[in-house]
């Protein structure tokens, strides 16, 4: 997971690299543009973006439109600058800071953007293999040959006996090249 940490003074960002670094964190990019930003989160599986109220080209409002969804952002600020922060989606430090909340609020933010990273792994479809997209054409074949079914209609009935048995689409066109 990837922490972008940019501020208008990249002398700033480069501080609360070190402090990230000495409490275990890794993959720590510096800047000071959001053009810097969104290229290393465009890099990046996921990860969180800290940054100040500005940055040279661009303020935090207008890069956080811009960040891919696997981030979140950590905006670090005076309380005047935080009051304007209007989106519940950011989540704001007011400084000056301790040590120690910056890194409870960065490892809390970490352990939420991997849980939102395994559950959106768990709902992407199971990549077949080639030789189980083998399995399941040769069932097809069978039965467009046998049936004079189309594709699509031998593709349907191995779905629906596959619904109907309990078993999954490979072991149900398995059973069905059994028969043969």
């Amino acid at each position: 997971m990837r922490i972008i940490v940019a501020f208008l003074k990249l002398e700033d960002a480069k501080n609360l690299k070190i402090v990230l670094n000495r409490n275990g964190f890794d993959d720590i990019l510096t800047c000071n543009s959001a053009y810097q930003v969104i290229r290393g989160a465009n890099e990046s599986d996921g990860g969180i973006v800290v940054c100040g109220y500005r940055l040279t080209d661009m303020h935090y409002s207008e890069l956080f439109g811009y960040l891919p969804r696997e981030f979140s952002m950590l905006l670090v600020a005076s309380p005047p600058k935080l009051a304007d922060c209007c989106s519940h989606e950011i989540v704001c430090l007011a400084m000056p800071f301790r040590t120690q909340e910056f890194i409870s609020t960065v490892f809390m933010m970490t352990m939420d953007i991997q849980k939102e990273l395994k559950r959106r792994k768990k709902s992407l479809p199971k990549k077949r293999t080639e030789e189980e997209r083998q399995i399941i054409n040769s069932a097809k074949a069978l039965l467009i040959e046998r049936n004079s079914m189309t594709e699509e209609e031998a593709h349907k009935y191995i779905q629906k006996l596959s619904m109907d048995s309990g078993n999954n689409l490979v072991e149900t066109a398995e059973m069905i090249l059994a028969f043969e």
